[in-house]
């Protein structure tokens, strides 16, 4: 088996304020936030992690969150610097970090750069103030555009937006001057997924009223879709959006089954050791990661995944590209075998779900991405 790109995931778990709809490993950011603790558990962390990376570059850094920019651009300097002192990384690496709008939330984007950050991930969700309360979000749309303009000043040419679909008392027309005030700030990329309710959050116990049925969401979205094409925004992932050249390198490295390392509270891990693709998680609570590192606690156990958990996490992953993936990608990336491939779709290929060309290309199709669940969890064995 030949090893897949390498890629390096840094959780940094504090917001201001959780919102309703997030189901990520985040905290409410008090008063004493160890932020100092937390730097230091994460650089002792990589310490301990380089030997994963044995010798093979890193491709691309995430800052994830959580936060990121809660924390200063000496703070995130710090933890780059202790990036490249453990770990050998590309040149010309993508290196990101997801930005909050709000002055509360955010450092200089000028010392972001000289950091060492190379893509801003800026998370608007809406440029509707009343949607942002309803969403628990503390910043304004004007807060999103000055964020933005702020980052292009400082120098930054690759910036994502993430916003929401599917919104509380939303029409079509309120999601289109959504995204056309995103298209407006002339940003590389856009992120635009609709809100769902996840478990463990307080929209899944408490339910926002009115919220768009799925005829209007599938109506927004198809529209959303031929607006985003007409000023060059290609879609390339179920939610990803972006201009010729812009596409995000990191979460590519995901969907195509590649490996990452994972460092911070809750962070999970794929790796390959000895033709074996392992995962691994470190522990959820902030608190609890940092005893760990401070005591030097034993490493996560790595868990082989099993041929069908490879199959299962691999259609989770590429079936969200709309370009597909090939045979061959499939038998390097999980070591199974095209019969393995053509065995475990005889089922979504007759109900018209996934098919494959003479190019040995395989995709969902348009059927198949617009129930791309039903899909996917076919794959799913009891």
């Amino acid at each position: 088996m030949i090893e897949p790109p390498l890629s390096l995931y840094i959780h940094l778990p504090w917001c201001v304020k959780k919102c309703p709809y997030c189901d990520f490993n985040s905290h409410s950011a008090g008063d004493n936030t160890p932020k100092d603790r937390y730097i230091l558990a994460l650089l002792h962390d990589m310490e301990r992690q380089a030997y994963r990376g044995d010798g093979r570059d890193i491709q691309t850094v995430f800052l994830g969150g959580g936060t990121p920019s809660l924390f200063t651009p000496n703070e995130i300097g710090q933890l780059l610097d202790g990036v490249k002192q453990c770990f050998s990384i590309a040149q010309n690496a993508e290196v990101t970090m997801e930005e909050n709008p709000g002055t509360v939330e955010r450092g200089s984007p000028v010392g972001y750069l000289d950091a060492g950050i190379t893509r801003l991930s800026i998370g608007a969700q809406s440029f509707d103030d009343v949607a942002l309360k309803l969403l628990g979000r503390i910043h304004s749309s004007a807060d999103t555009l000055r964020a933005v303009l702020d980052a292009k000043e400082a120098g930054f040419d690759n910036i994502n937006i993430d916003l929401m679909y599917g919104l509380p008392s939303q029409s079509v027309e309120m999601a289109m001057a959504d995204l056309t005030a995103a298209i407006d700030l002339d940003v590389t990329h856009i992120s635009w997924y609709q809100l769902t309710l996840e478990p463990n959050t307080i929209f899944y116990a408490h339910p926002p009223p009115n919220l768009p049925d799925d005829d209007l969401t599938f109506e927004i979205q198809e529209q959303g879709q031929e607006l985003l094409r007409r000023f060059g925004y290609e879609q390339y992932e179920v939610s990803a959006y972006a201009r010729e050249g812009r596409l995000c390198q990191h979460n590519l490295n995901y969907w195509s089954f590649g490996d990452y390392l994972a460092v911070g509270a809750g962070a999970h891990g794929k790796i390959t050791v000895d033709s074996k693709i392992c995962r691994y998680q470190k522990p959820a609570n902030p608190m609890q990661y940092m005893i760990a590192q401070e005591s030097n606690e034993p490493e996560e156990d790595l868990k082989p995944l099993s041929e069908t958990d490879l199959m299962l996490e691999f259609m989770l992953n590429a079936l969200r590209l709309n370009a597909g993936f090939t045979e061959k990608l499939f038998v390097a990336r999980t070591g199974l075998m095209t019969t393995d491939l053509v065995d475990a779709t005889v089922d979504v290929r007759k109900k018209g779900l996934i098919e494959y060309n003479d190019d040995q290309i395989w995709m969902p199709t348009k059927l198949g991405r617009r129930f791309l669940n039903d899909l996917q969890s076919s794959f799913i064995t009891n």
